[in-house]
């Protein structure tokens, strides 16, 4: 997969301002379909309750969901993030197919993680262990 042509500067910061709940209502709607049905029980209750906040790297774009009892939903644009990941949509496409491992992306640059790493290893771990999310 080819890479998105980055954005110039000023743009980016233009699109880092746009409010994130669209795009994060349908991502958490895909999750619901793609992930929720193969986390268990242990699983669901170990990544609960944190907002994770997801950037595209190219366009300044920006998704900020957390998992709740009732499924994925889109998270308030108000506060910090439990978790910040910052990648190139490439990357995050090699991520969610099974093409590309997480530590290597992220020791290659192309996965910046800010915040509670302790809960992102629990999240990377838990990804780890279902597999690729999108198969073709």
């Amino acid at each position: 997969m080819s890479t998105l042509p980055s954005l110039p500067p000023q743009w980016r910061e233009r699109v880092a301002r746009l409010p994130s709940r669209p795009p994060s209502t349908l991502l958490a709607l895909a999750l619901d379909r793609l992930l929720l049905p193969r986390l268990d029980a242990s699983q669901r209750q170990a990544l609960q309750g944190r907002t994770v906040e997801i950037e595209l790297q190219e366009l300044g774009a920006r998704v900020r969901l957390a998992l709740g009892e009732g499924g994925f939903r889109a998270a308030g644009e108000g506060g910090k993030p439990h978790l910040r990941l910052r990648a190139r949509a490439d990357a995050l496409w090699r991520l969610l197919r099974g093409q590309d491992d997480a530590d290597r992306l992220f020791f290659d640059g192309a996965l910046v993680m800010e915040g509670d790493t302790e809960y992102g290893l629990i999240l990377k771990n838990t990804l780890d262990a279902i597999g690729p999310l999108w198969v073709s």
